[in-house]
């Protein structure tokens, strides 16, 4: 006899995301592609400025206006990773801590472009900014303080990120060139469009892991100070209180 009772769908549940303390490099990307999908408009809209800067460059090619393209970058994706900061965080900071965040970013962007290793330390001043409220020059030494918690993790999922969404960004601008038959221009405005929000939010999502490894370490630290201080004796859970009635003091010797 057939049976006729319907067959329950099997359902694969992905595992609960790690805490930021202990997500790796992989599980951040996962993550920063998570969020984005979930505030995909709002998202969409720090790629707006990054984008229009890409085409510019196409057009201005090697020539002296370069150098105002490069000064556009910097303003522009400068606020695109504050406001990633702010939709990451999930509140809205006043006017003067947005501002401190913009000229955190535009000096970080800067060096950024003398060399990639500073990105990981200075890059998390921003985020810094706008979760904890300090004040510009405090907000590096911040920075300092959470890439050391864990630098390995910090520059490594930086690059990641900034591998992911180039080599990501070229094929789709090929793929949109080659398929649709539209402009060069028009491909890569869509292409980093789409995809350059994925590094600002990366970024802001990198403050909430170093921040929790910064905590851990600190409380790691506190512990083994606690122990140095207070040595416990190695008899210090012996006690004669368990046989109170017995005769004698309770340091008298044994008869052997």
């Amino acid at each position: 006899m057939q049976d006729t009772r319907p067959k329950r769908r099997r359902t694969h549940q992905l595992p609960p995301p790690l805490p930021p303390g202990t997500r790796t490099i992989g599980q951040l990307v996962a993550e920063t592609i998570r969020f984005y999908g979930k505030h995909f408009w709002r998202s969409l809209l720090l790629g707006i400025g990054p984008a229009g800067v890409t085409v510019a460059g196409y057009f201005t090619g090697f020539h002296p206006a370069l150098a105002a393209v490069v000064v556009g970058w910097i303003l522009l994706a400068s606020a695109s990773y504050v406001g990633a900061c702010v939709l990451v965080a999930g509140r809205r900071p006043t006017r003067q801590i947005a501002l401190r965040a913009l000229a955190a970013a535009c000096l970080v962007a800067v060096l950024i472009l003398v060399g990639l290793v500073w990105l990981a330390p200075l890059g998390l001043a921003v985020p810094a900014i706008v979760n904890e409220r300090v004040q510009l020059r405090g907000a590096f030494r911040r920075g300092l303080e959470l890439a050391r918690a864990d630098y390995v993790h910090a520059l490594g999922s930086l690059a990641t990120l900034l591998v992911v969404v180039f080599l990501t960004q070229v094929l789709l601008t090929a793929l949109l060139h080659g398929a649709s038959k539209q402009s060069v221009h028009v491909s890569a405005f869509l292409a980093s469009l789409v995809l350059q929000p994925i590094l600002f939010l990366g970024a802001a999502l990198l403050y909430d892991d170093q921040a929790a490894r910064s905590k851990s370490s600190k409380t790691e630290r506190g512990d083994r100070v606690g122990l140095s201080v207070n040595p416990r004796r190695p008899d210090a859970d012996l006690s004669h209180a368990d046989d109170a009635d017995r005769p004698g003091s309770a340091d008298a010797p044994i008869a052997s």
